[in-house]
């Protein structure tokens, strides 16, 4: 009676928590701001990531999550405690039941990291689904059907691949590259070329107004501000749409590879299926201006950008969470060994 379900898509870059019956009520950075000198948290989420690059040397903003895994447990336990209480704000429920997108293929050591951080945050019971079934969920997919489907989720921190056939995964595969890949691709390229130190705030704004998978029309330019590193002083450039493709070329190709080699190990009868139904793009890379054209190109493929793409994860654990949450698998229970 007092157990309300919640749904988290914890992702490198953004943090989507979603309550049963309501749908999604949270979107967040998934950033921490805490002070080194006593490991307190000063500030999750938005205001967190408006500290990157800004802070004092006592306070520190970090991304917890890299990967898609934990890489700070601690910081990611608070940040999860945050938003599960800010979900359940004037809620009367006292206890919580979650499920959490893992990427495919996640250890156990992974896995019970992911536990130990929801339960230490306030979940009752934990369960997990993963990343690409839930994606292929959210894209509308009829994941229950024999015929194979291919969903390419591409994130911040990794690209997921993945066949799906009779609700579950068939083969898949993941590539370190995505959303922060190309965020660093943009910082190294404008530094070489040049001699400009710019931050990652400033690269991921780079990205978003000029970048491309292929030439498109009217393409600008953008002043970019930062620090010379000839003389240490400040200088101002004008960075093109050409530029920003030429620097991300490389973590393009990596999201290329990574399909023909899962298309390479998916069974003959489920690559004849995909040939006919194609890929469906998820994550928030799919926003990348033209990136279904230069997938198409590359692998002779029909290609398609799901409906809010951004959204895909978190609304596949919500519709899994409405039709099926039985926390039969994977679950943790206060009290109890995992089983």
């Amino acid at each position: 009676m007092f157990t309300r379900d919640i749904f988290i898509d914890l992702g490198t870059d953004n943090t989507l928590v979603g309550i049963k019956g309501k749908g999604i009520v949270m979107r967040e950075p998934s950033v921490v701001a805490y002070d080194v000198r006593n490991d307190a948290v000063r500030a999750v989420g938005s205001a967190a990531k408006e500290m990157i690059g800004r802070t004092p040397g006592s306070i520190v903003a970090v991304k917890p999550i890299k990967g898609g895994v934990i890489a700070d447990f601690d910081v990611t336990e608070a940040m999860l405690r945050k938003f599960i209480k800010e979900a359940l704000r004037g809620s009367l429920f006292s206890r919580s039941r979650v499920m959490i997108c893992v990427p495919s293929g996640v250890t156990e050591v992974e896995s019970r990291a992911i536990f130990d951080a929801a339960s230490h945050a306030g979940a009752y019971e934990v369960d997990l689904i993963e990343v690409p079934l839930a994606a292929a969920i959210g894209a509308g997919i009829d994941v229950s059907e024999s015929a194979g489907a291919m969903v390419v989720d591409i994130g911040g921190g990794t690209t997921e691949v993945a066949v799906i056939a009779l609700g579950d995964i068939v083969t898949a595969q993941s590539t370190r590259a995505g959303g922060d890949g190309c965020d660093e691709a943009i910082v190294n390229f404008i530094r070489k070329k040049h001699n400009l130190l710019i931050g990652d705030r400033t690269a991921e704004q780079i990205k978003i107004n000029l970048a491309s998978a292929l030439e498109y029309e009217d393409e600008g330019t953008m002043e970019v501000k930062g620090r010379n590193l000839v003389d240490g002083l400040p200088k101002n450039i004008e960075v093109s749409a050409a530029d920003v493709r030429e620097a991300i070329y490389d973590q393009l190709f990596l999201i290329v590879d990574t399909i023909r080699s899962t298309f390479e190990k998916t069974p003959p009868e489920l690559a004849a299926d995909i040939i006919d139904k194609g890929i469906v793009l998820t994550g928030g890379g799919a926003k990348l201006r033209n990136i279904d054209k230069l997938i198409e190109a590359e692998t002779g493929m029909k290609v398609k950008v799901a409906n809010n793409p951004l959204d895909c994860v978190a609304l596949g654990i919500g519709k899994k969470i409405e039709t099926n949450l039985t926390f039969d698998t994977y679950v943790f229970k206060r009290g109890n060994k995992y089983r």
